[in-house]
């Protein structure tokens, strides 16, 4: 009896039943920098924010659901470890990860797009993104350009990936996505904006790329060579200091003080504590007056 016994368990071992069995490596969800993302990995409840638009992401890493007639959109994938959280977040609102239709990109950096390979895998979705945004997607790296190139890890290579130009538009059933180049984090970066109603008030909603003028070490925004991307952050500050604007949801949300605001909301505070016709702009000076501290801190050297 006890051969047998035995003999089954190392059955249920070599053919992949039984509770030995180990995990599967999954190429696509392998943890990227565990210890430094995990600051940003907090668990969040997923919530509808405004009408048809929804957070399904992290305290400290946002990213969005919008629900339209012929499907998801979902905005940012985070990192590669943190997309098991993302689609169960999406299934606790009742939603099947199969009905993402596109996937939105801010910015092509791990933290924000190293789980777009998983995510597309699952889903069946295309990834759109700027077009240098587009290409580094594709790479599965930051562009040599990148401020931050240097200190970047690599993240899994996205397939399918469709890139669109400043002010495009990408419509799925009665919602209609408009594309908004923010360049300067990245080359490629992208905010987005759409409508979103509830009770008969239709608002104006922006999910804003980071604007932070952030650097690997040893680079120089002061550097002759890198003027172009300094114009870049002017041009974006603009943008989105024009943008109509009713509730802005940011790439981190620490940066427009997006999660004061999910905390307030999630304990119940009214009227809506996201609506916020001037986020825009104050998400714009804030970094504008860092870039300033920036360049004025490298001329001083």
């Amino acid at each position: 009896m006890k051969r047998i016994m035995i003999g089954a368990a190392l059955l249920a071992l070599m053919t992949g039943r039984g509770s030995a069995e180990a995990p599967k490596d999954d190429p696509l969800t392998r943890p990227i920098a565990p210890g430094y993302a995990d600051r940003w990995l907090k668990p969040q409840p997923p919530m509808r924010v405004y009408g048809n638009s929804y957070l399904v992401g992290f305290t400290e890493l946002n990213v969005a659901l919008i629900r339209t007639k012929a499907g998801l959109i979902l905005i940012d994938a985070g990192v590669p470890q943190g997309v098991a959280t993302v689609e169960a977040n999406i299934r606790r609102l009742g939603f099947d990860v199969r009905q993402i239709k596109y996937i939105l990109s801010t910015e092509p950096h791990y933290d924000h797009g190293g789980g777009f390979a998983a995510l597309v895998r699952d889903s069946g979705a295309t990834v759109l993104a700027g077009r240098d945004g587009a290409a580094s997607l594709r790479l599965g790296r930051a562009l040599p350009e990148d401020p931050q190139a240097a200190h970047l890890d690599t993240f899994p290579a996205v397939p399918k990936v469709r890139a669109v130009a400043d002010g495009e538009t990408i419509r799925l059933g009665d919602v209609v996505i408009t594309a908004r180049a923010t360049p300067g984090h990245t080359s490629g970066s992208m905010s987005w904006t759409w409508k979103s109603c509830e009770k008969g008030k239709c608002i104006d909603m922006v999910f804003a790329s980071s604007l932070n003028p952030v650097s690997a070490d040893g680079y120089r925004f002061t550097d002759p060579a890198h003027a172009g991307i300094v114009a870049s952050y002017r041009r974006s500050f603009a943008a989105m200091s024009a943008l109509p604007c009713d509730l802005l949801l940011t790439a981190h949300p620490d940066q427009s003080g997006g999660d004061e605001k999910f905390a307030k909301f999630s304990a119940g505070t009214r009227p809506n504590p996201f609506l916020d016709p001037g986020a825009c702009r104050a998400y714009a000076a804030k970094f504008s007056a860092a870039l300033d501290a920036r360049l004025a801190k490298e001329g001083a050297r």
